[in-house]
């Protein structure tokens, strides 16, 4: 009998994904240059912008001097550039959120192996995650988010420039 409770025992911990992604050396590094990157890509959505704008405050200013042709012609040009800024802006969005995920994959993977070392070591049956929302009251003596940080920053202190 003893044999089958011991068979049946879980040892459970839980991490604080946030608080290992905010502590991870390389975090800082890519979050600098997806905002890098961001920034880019406002500037091209300002030059869009003030271009858009020049474009309708001259057909404003036109609008009584020009044939219905040529307003009807130039109110289309203007939906048609209105509709690419669109596009655009929207190719821009998805662009920095595929940007996001190639920077932070890696920094995901190397926390996922520290925290499946960990759970192997420690035989822990499970490691949840806080940030997931499945905890909702737990002793805080099965958190092991620190002792993940430690880990990742003794990668990083073992492998300098493998971030």
């Amino acid at each position: 009998m003893i044999g089958s409770l011991e068979a049946q025992t879980l040892k459970i911990g839980y991490i604080q994904s946030q608080e290992i992604l905010a502590a991870h050396p390389g975090t800082a590094e890519a979050q600098a240059q997806l905002e890098q990157e961001g920034q880019a890509a406002e500037e091209e959505m300002q030059r869009l912008q003030t271009e858009l704008q020049n474009m309708q405050q001259q057909l404003l200013q036109q609008s009584l001097t020009l044939s219905p042709e040529a307003k009807a012609n130039r109110e289309a040009q203007l939906q048609q550039r209105l509709a690419e800024a669109d596009q655009r802006a929207q190719q821009m969005q998805a662009e920095l959120q595929q940007r996001q995920a190639e920077l932070v994959q890696p920094i995901m993977e190397e926390i996922t192996a520290v925290i499946e070392t960990i759970r192997e070591e420690g035989d822990y049956s499970l490691i949840l995650d806080v940030a997931a929302g499945s905890i909702i009251s737990a002793d805080p003596a099965l958190d092991l988010t620190q002792e993940v940080i430690a880990r990742l920053e003794a990668n990083a202190g073992a492998n300098p420039g493998a971030n």
